[in-house]
């Protein structure tokens, strides 16, 4: 199994319910695909050295899922609140180490 990121960005048409949420985070859990995520708030980008680029405003959170492969791992939007409400979710290979 690999381990994928679903990055939800800020661009819903309209604000899922909580109870969108609690729906699509048991039925990852039931198909044992959930491994975790969160919510993000506002922060700040940092470096070493010169000077940092700006935080983006477009994502709102992540879920880390387990799948096959990313063909299944798409079929885990499917029920996604914010992918229900018209916005974008962009998916990930987290690599292993």
């Amino acid at each position: 199994m690999l381990d994928f990121i679903l990055l939800m960005h800020n661009d819903a048409a309209s604000k899922p319910s909580s109870d969108m949420w609690d729906h699509y985070f048991a039925s990852l859990r039931e198909r044992g695909a959930f491994v975790g995520g969160s919510s993000m708030g506002h922060g700040e980008c940092i470096r070493k050295t010169g000077t940092a680029a700006a935080t983006t405003d477009h994502l709102g959170g992540f879920i880390r899922v387990r799948a096959r492969d990313l063909s299944e791992a798409k079929q885990f939007v499917n029920g996604n609140p914010v992918f229900e409400c018209g916005g974008t979710i962009e998916i990930r290979e987290l690599p292993k180490n």
